[in-house]
């Protein structure tokens, strides 16, 4: 299997249409199986570490889906699991692009901060959402250990960097698990460059009983719709 078919075999749900996971878009979104981390509140923990219990969306199926689409979507989001991981996603977005003529919106947690800098140069991706888990000080426990606070401060300043550059590329967001209070989310905005708001996420619990995980939003991640 070449390191093309690997990335692809990523691939792993699709939302044909959603009108919140780019403000102010109508996109479909594509869901990337893998993660780096092993927080305890994932919604979407099949996709993000036992990918292989979700079904492969087809190369040739999603171009065609992006072919058919386009003319009704705004754009394309990208998801997890982690994207950033996948190999071969330069290959990929730029496939996504040329099939759709669509930009494209990927989700992150901003702990591969080198990968994000060279999708931007690239100009593979316009516009990242980054989740800002919470104070350095917690991602530990935000994490499932699988971070600590020094690599959390060292990459998110990394990416706090970007976006001051880049200051239309990149917004932030929050999810209010329970072990963050008030405080932590304001400790947390303290951390974005001057300009910058963090959006506030209502945390729905996991409803671990799932063959199939919800998404972060607690919608299903669906198989190829024509």
């Amino acid at each position: 299997m070449n390191i093309d078919s690997i990335g692809w075999n990523h691939l792993r749900g699709i939302e044909p249409l959603s009108l919140c996971d780019w403000p102010g878009k109508a996109t479909c979104v594509f869901f990337m199986g893998g993660c780096n981390l092993n927080c305890p509140t994932c919604h979407n923990f099949d996709m993000a570490w036992n990918m292989e219990k979700l079904p492969v969306l087809p190369k040739e199926d999603i171009k065609s889906f992006l072919r058919n689409r386009a003319q009704w979507l705004d754009g394309v989001t990208i998801t997890g699991g982690e994207p950033t991981l996948v190999p071969n996603l330069g290959e990929i977005l730029f496939e996504i692009r040329k099939a759709s003529k669509l930009p494209i919106k990927m989700d992150s947690n901003g702990m591969t901060p080198e990968t994000l800098e060279d999708l931007l140069q690239q100009g593979l991706v316009e516009q990242f959402a980054i989740d800002v888990k919470g104070p350095y000080v917690k991602y530990p426990a935000l994490t499932g250990q699988a971070v600590t606070a020094e690599t959390a401060r060292k990459n998110l300043e990394r990416v706090f960097d970007l976006a001051t550059v880049n200051p239309g590329a990149f917004y932030f967001r929050i999810t209010k698990v329970p072990i963050l209070t008030d405080d932590d989310v304001e400790t947390a905005r303290g951390y974005l460059p001057d300009g910058f708001d963090l959006t506030i996420q209502k945390y729905i619990p996991p409803r671990r009983e799932h063959a199939h995980a919800d998404n972060e939003a607690g919608r299903p991640v669906g198989n190829m719709v024509d």
